[in-house]
């Protein structure tokens, strides 16, 4: 896996900022990165008309700016050299994407809220525009990397997120348990028992993954088989991950197979919707 250099945060100016900004410090010493910046979007046109007498005589960017600026100083610890960039533009998305693109970006950390907070700038137009990892993370983030979970479907897509979890291992000498959600095909299900077929269901999950891994070179894991059963594969894996006291949730932004799929506009967009309480990394 390539290193993680050149880091984008995206801020919104919302309390959560100031725990974003201290992952993002904690992150980039773990990586070693080079660079990072902290973007903000101001949509003026927003406000512009409605508050335009109050607006007409201050410099909205500047002072935006200068509150930046000010936040980083006081969460950003990290002995890595960092940089606020602050720009108008209607379209967050494209403008993240814009500068992802500019600065050679390895990894955009965004904001994982609360549903009560709203979304933030995570969207499923970001994340098909972005060519780099996408860091979702959420408020409650412990800054630590001791415990790190992967999703896989046994594609070849899948093998990126444990590309990406054994270079984090090697830095932080974490813990790798690679899982596989699996649930009965519902069209054989009015033909055959279902509790019959979990046997063999599991028997055949077991060798697949087995194979994977010799087939990718893949070493020092542990494996865990689960079954969705009413719960999607994203519900089961992200439940599943946070019981564990996972630190890090990482998947690969498309993949798929027949008993469970990790496809972009399926689990992976449903764990970037989910109020998550670890962050989850999209390896793409």
């Amino acid at each position: 896996m390539k290193s993680v250099d050149n880091i984008l945060v995206a801020l919104d100016l919302t309390s959560t900022d100031a725990e974003i900004i201290k992952y993002a410090s904690f992150l980039s010493e773990q990586l070693k990165s080079k660079k990072v910046y902290f973007v903000h979007n101001i949509k003026k046109y927003e406000i512009s008309d409605l508050f335009q007498e109050q607006l007409k005589d201050l410099n909205l960017e500047e002072a935006i700016s200068e509150e930046l600026e000010e936040k980083v100083s006081e969460n950003f610890t990290a002995d890595v050299p960092s940089k606020v960039l602050i720009s108008e533009d209607p379209y967050t998305e494209s403008l993240v994407n814009y500068i992802a693109h500019k600065y050679a970006i390895d990894l955009v950390i965004l904001g994982n809220k609360s549903r009560k907070k709203g979304t933030g700038v995570v969207s499923d137009k970001l994340m098909r525009l972005l060519k780099c990892d996408i860091l979702s993370v959420p408020e409650t983030a412990q800054s630590r990397l001791k415990n790190i979970w992967t999703g896989t479907d046994f594609s070849k897509e899948s093998v990126k997120a444990f590309r990406l979890a054994a270079n984090l291992k090697k830095m932080t000498q974490a813990t790798i348990t690679a899982t596989n959600i699996y649930n009965v095909p519902v069209q054989f299900t009015p033909y055959l028992d279902k509790e019959e077929m979990v046997p063999k269901i599991e028997k055949h999950t077991i060798e697949k993954f087995d194979k994977f891994l010799k087939r990718n070179e893949i070493s020092e894991i542990e494996k865990k088989i689960l079954r969705g059963r009413d719960a999607s594969v994203a519900e089961k894996l992200s439940r599943e991950a946070e019981k564990a006291g996972a630190d890090l949730l990482i998947v690969a932004d498309k993949g798929g197979n027949v008993f469970s799929s990790l496809l972009v506009g399926s689990v992976t967009d449903e764990l970037f919707d989910l109020d998550l309480k670890i962050p989850l990394w999209v390896a793409k």
